[in-house]
């Protein structure tokens, strides 16, 4: 491959800006590659296990020169990133993000953005339980989803070339709309996230209860299920509060099913749950049939770190 990004610039240093990096590196895709995290923590681990070809103690040092800078921090501190780093982007620079929400990433990064440079969102869809500098890997993006979102007045030149980017990475691409791709989002993630963060907090209950039962004999629905629930809270704290709207939506239609369900059990309706199942079934096998899951072990992704 060629490269496509002459510098560029990770502002934050975990899963995603570390497998970013890594998938950067292995595809050859830029010349250099500087990184900046808040914590002196995390610049130390990176520049210990090479993570990037330079680690930085400041957001302003890193993207100066940079051909594209990502903020990879949590959604709520993107406008203070954006702010802080402004006067410092190089003129053509491309400044994109990796937030799972973009309404408001763009409500909080727009106002700051100088005319000399261009904002394009981008969310790829993949990622583990694990955060940190430690826990990227390069094949992370490989066959996922990564969603662009970029402004109503986007540099269309500079769009396909943030698309290649992605390719190059190893992702699938498709362009959505911020308020679209919110909505997409509180659906395939945030609420099933949210619903494991309290399905753990139900079992933790319970535990008090049965004397350790529910852990000790946790089996692959229950720790499947409740995996996310292992997420950076951070992150999410911040993606269900600029994700309010959509996610509570979801939310309400989610426990509109529920009781459906709840009523079909209380009142014997075997065949309501057998064709509601059914008809679950079958999503999910899609899901299957589109490649967006595998029959590996965490979902690959332990075989995949140790590469």
């Amino acid at each position: 491959m060629t490269v496509i990004y002459k510098r560029v610039a990770l502002i934050g240093l975990g899963l995603i800006a570390g497998s970013m990096s890594l998938a950067i590196r292995r595809g050859k895709l830029a010349e250099e590659i500087v990184g900046y995290a808040r914590s002196q923590e995390t610049r130390d681990i990176a520049r210990e296990i090479n993570l990037v070809d330079r680690v930085v103690d400041s957001a302003e040092e890193a993207v100066k020169d940079a051909d594209l800078v990502v903020l990879a921090v949590p959604v709520g501190a993107m406008g203070a990133v954006m702010e802080a780093i402004a006067p410092h982007l190089k003129e053509g620079a491309v400044v994109s993000d990796v937030g799972s929400v973009k309404q408001s990433v763009f409500d909080a990064v727009m106002p700051h953005m100088p005319e000399h440079a261009h904002f394009i969102g981008s969310h790829p869809m993949a990622g583990t339980e694990h955060s940190g500098p430690r826990a990227g890997f390069a094949t992370l993006f490989d066959n996922r989803w990564c969603l662009i979102v970029p402004p109503a007045d986007a540099d269309q030149a500079q769009v396909d070339k943030l698309a290649a980017f992605w390719r190059a990475i190893g992702a699938d691409i498709e362009f959505m709309e911020p308020e679209r791709h919110d909505l997409v989002c509180a659906v395939v993630s945030h609420t099933p996230h949210l619903i494991a963060y309290t399905m753990v907090g139900v079992a933790d209950d319970l535990r008090r209860v049965t004397e350790r039962e529910v852990i000790k004999f946790s089996a692959a629905g229950f720790r499947d299920f409740t995996r996310i629930a292992a997420s950076d809270p951070t992150m999410w704290r911040d993606v269900f509060l600029t994700n309010k709207e959509a996610t509570l939506e979801i939310l309400g239609r989610f426990t509109e099913e529920l009781f459906a369900l709840q009523r079909a059990i209380r009142t014997g309706d075997g065949d309501t749950l057998f064709d509601y199942f059914t008809h679950t079934r079958a999503i999910r096998r899609g899901i299957l049939e589109a490649g967006q899951d595998t029959d590996a072990p965490d979902f690959g992704r332990t075989k995949a770190a140790k590469e």
